[in-house]
């Protein structure tokens, strides 16, 4: 029955992602009315044939095939990426609570893109593509390094140690902080501007190119998480448990880990610091359809697309014609929701203590 329930419900998902993919690309400062888009369509399959209304499909075509759309499949690429890898940091860690971030590939990739735009040049700060590429790849190289490092001081000779894992995150995101103090401390307002844009999380620099290399990430989650399902549900019971099940749990540790720094190190490097949404989504699809990874890992990373290009058609025209950034609003999304994830684990703490 539970089963039946969590396919339909990750089909209703499914379909409706392009709905909401499709209206997020109207919605914007300059909307674009669904036959205004049905009219740069045609034109565009006609290889640029503008004859109806040439000036008006022209500009809603740019905006449509330069800005919105590129930022729309990233918002959309990016929730997949963070969900998805939530999904299964939960399930290795066994923790609702759990989130990417824990391993401290968010942490190390601000701290590598602050490396880089403080002591990048002038030529970063001109606001050109090659400059926001090389923030970028200091993001992801910042990110690999901290995972790496936290992998290395978390495993011995017996293995890797999930609660080592933990604690070695929270020390290197510690000190991915101070570095990034160090940054602020000694670079110039215009340094520490793009600074806190970044590390507020924006979709603002979508581009083509940002996208097709998110889209390797998402095909390489989307064909490698699916088979840890079995592994991950058999975690559940516990290491020991699982292993008596022939679970290769050293294994699994080490390809979890791995592809999470893959996707959050990817997605933090062309989006910035977009938080809650591998913690929000995946305990919302847990509640919803329960703990078997066949079907949680699929709809967290759906409903995560989801949200995050909902969040960020909001972000653009709520303080139109400006922008707020996307990670502020799945921030104060998330925040609220943290805090009663807690007093809800609480509460049932006490319960379960109070019972005989």
């Amino acid at each position: 029955m539970r089963e039946t329930k969590a396919r339909k419900f990750t089909l209703i998902l499914f379909l409706a992602l392009l709905p909401v993919m499709i209206g997020a690309v109207l919605v914007g400062p300059v909307f674009i009315s669904p036959s205004k888009l049905m009219e740069f369509l045609v034109g565009w399959l006609r290889l640029g044939n503008y004859a109806l209304d040439p000036i008006s499909i022209q500009q809603e075509g740019v905006i449509f095939s330069a800005i919105r759309f590129p930022r729309v499949v990233l918002a959309a690429l990016v929730g997949i990426c963070l969900a998805s890898c939530g999904a299964v940091m939960q399930g290795l860690f066994r923790n609702p609570l759990a989130d990417p971030s824990l391993i401290g590939v968010s942490s190390g990739a601000s701290a590598g893109a602050g490396l880089v735009i403080v002591f990048g040049g002038a030529w970063i700060h001109g606001g050109s593509w090659l400059g926001l590429t090389f923030v970028a790849f200091g993001a992801c190289m910042g990110g690999a390094l901290a995972v790496l490092l936290v992998y290395r001081l978390s495993t011995s000779s017996t293995g890797t140690s999930v609660p080592t894992m933990l604690l070695v995150g929270i020390a290197v995101s510690a000190s991915a902080g101070a570095l990034n103090g160090i940054f602020s401390f000694i670079a110039d307002n215009e340094m520490l501007r793009r600074m806190s844009l970044w590390q507020m999380g924006n979709l603002d620099a979508a581009n083509w190119p940002r996208v097709a290399i998110a889209g390797c990430a998402v095909v390489l989650l989307i064909f490698s998480l699916p088979k840890q399902s079995r592994a991950l549900n058999a975690l559940l019971l516990g290491e020991s448990e699982a292993r008596y099940l022939g679970v290769d749990v050293e294994r699994v540790k080490q390809r979890i880990i791995f592809l999470t720094a893959i996707g959050v190190g990817i997605s933090v490097a062309v989006a910035g610091m977009i938080s809650f949404v591998g913690l929000v989504v995946p305990h919302l699809m847990r509640m919803m359809i329960g703990p078997d990874h066949r079907y949680l890992i699929p709809s967290s990373a759906i409903a995560g697309a989801i949200l995050l290009v909902i969040a960020d058609s909001f972000a653009r025209v709520v303080v139109a014609p400006a922008e707020l950034p996307a990670g502020i609003l799945t921030a104060l999304l998330g925040v609220p929701f943290f805090f009663w994830l807690l007093t809800k684990n609480h509460h049932r703490a006490m319960r379960q203590q109070s019972c005989p």
